[in-house]
């Protein structure tokens, strides 16, 4: 159509210069807005003044044989003209009224997407990967992202978390205040303070094409008033390396590891980032599991069946089967490959875990049992050698009733659940 436009115009020009460049003009021009905005009316006025182009070669054909049709065709350039004049108000309202929706849909969906992005999502895959404990992330932070630093460190791949933990118990009894217990047993027999402070960097290897792939580097530092519920110590915390294989099917952590945040879940609610103030249990401990305070050498692999079930097992360095405060005397920088009398902690742990989600509260059921081949002393008999292993066995569930936050954080709310842990000791001969 736009070719036959400038063609009807060109041989209009023989007639009339000025009247063929005015025609050309328009015609060019509504053909073009007719094809963007796809006005009917606009469609219409353009074939008018196709017409009225094609009345106008037909004009100098019967001019150049002496017939006079001039006055039909003035009149239908005139009526072509008195069109055009008004579809023009209504061709500049219809081409500007789609840009205007347009544009405020635009900065609608904009502003929307801008709400509902979370400003902390991008450091997720550089938070600790493989256990079951939720350290706080970046938006539950103090320092949140205090002057793009670590937005900064994200874009080269590095995350960061620190944390401390301080605490003061206090015997409230009568005349407690006035008494001090020269052999101290237990926290809070007379007045304790603690302070365990901790820092952990993790660099992201997926950027270089392995699955998940991440290395964990962590210190910590702490002090006890009762040395024997530390004692104190500045050293390793963990040391980590975590990838997976198979479309996540296969989890490989290994390292100096801490193994009472990858197994049994002994905080209530699990991995549902309970505080620390929660009810938990030290029987890992003393079947040899190591913590925070006491990291080993460790490989733990784990098969996922599906989302849910999940089979996982460990080959790690035991603590010291005389328990955690030898562990820590003896190695308090936690960079000793062993200590006196400890051996290896075999486990297996075997689960079902349903993740929170809005409007679906989280389970987590698991099992598990470990064999500890350490010289362990025999309490009942401290004077024998020492030829006593240790084994472990637990059973624990985790139920979401409330959840506090659902669109937000599903997995805040009000949790219940149980555990029973049982330790014995195998008498070899």
């Amino acid at each position: 159509m736009h070719g036959y436009f400038v063609l009807a115009t060109a041989a209009a020009r023989v007639f009339s210069f000025r009247s063929s460049t005015k025609q050309r003009g328009l015609v060019i021009a509504l053909s073009l807005a007719a094809s963007l905005v796809g006005s009917s009316a606009l469609a219409q006025t353009a074939m008018g003044l196709s017409q009225n182009a094609t009345f106008q070669m037909r004009l100098l054909k019967e001019e150049l044989r002496g017939s006079p049709i001039r006055s039909q065709n003035s009149e239908a350039a005139g009526s072509n003209e008195q069109r055009f004049r008004s579809v023009t108000p209504a061709l500049a309202q219809t081409a500007s009224l789609p840009s205007a929706k347009r544009d405020s849909a635009d900065e609608i969906a904009k502003n929307r997407t801008q709400k509902e992005i979370d400003p902390f999502a991008k450091f997720e895959n550089l938070r600790e990967k493989g256990m079951w404990l939720n350290i706080p992330g970046p938006a539950d932070t103090i320092d949140h992202d205090k002057g793009g630093v670590r937005s900064a460190l994200a874009e080269v791949g590095i995350g960061y978390v620190g944390g401390t933990v301080i605490s003061l118990v206090d015997n409230q009894l009568p005349n407690a205040a006035s008494a001090t217990t020269a052999n101290q047993l237990y926290m809070g027999q007379n007045s304790t303070f603690s302070t365990v402070n901790f820092m952990i960097v993790t660099y992201d290897l997926s950027r270089f094409g392995i699955p998940d792939g991440q290395i964990v580097v962590g210190a910590e530092q702490q002090y006890w008033t009762w040395k024997p519920g530390g004692p104190d110590r500045v050293g390793l915390n963990t040391l980590a390396y975590y990838q997976t294989f198979f479309d996540r099917k296969l989890e490989l952590k290994m390292g100096y590891l801490r193994n009472v945040n990858e197994f049994a879940g002994t905080l209530v609610g699990g991995n549902a980032g309970a505080s620390v103030l929660a009810p938990s249990s030290n029987i890992l401990y003393q079947a040899g599991m190591s913590n925070n305070a006491a990291p080993t050498p460790a490989l733990n692999v784990k098969y996922n069946f599906d989302d849910h079930l999940y089979d996982k097992v460990s080959i790690q360095r035991s603590i010291s089967p005389d328990g955690q405060y030898a562990q820590i005397t003896e190695n308090p920088t936690g960079l000793s490959w062993s200590t006196a009398n400890a051996g290896i902690l075999l486990l297996d742990e075997i689960g079902y875990k349903n993740k929170a989600a809005p409007g679906l509260p989280e389970t987590w059921l698991r099992a598990g049992a470990g064999f500890n081949n350490s010289t362990y002393k025999n309490l009942q008999y401290p004077q024998q050698s020492r030829a006593d292993a240790n084994s472990v066995y637990y059973v624990a569930a985790d139920r979401q009733l409330w959840q506090s936050d659902v669109q937000g954080s599903a997995y805040r709310g009000i949790y219940g659940g149980f555990s029973v842990m049982y330790e014995c000791t195998l008498h070899l001969t």
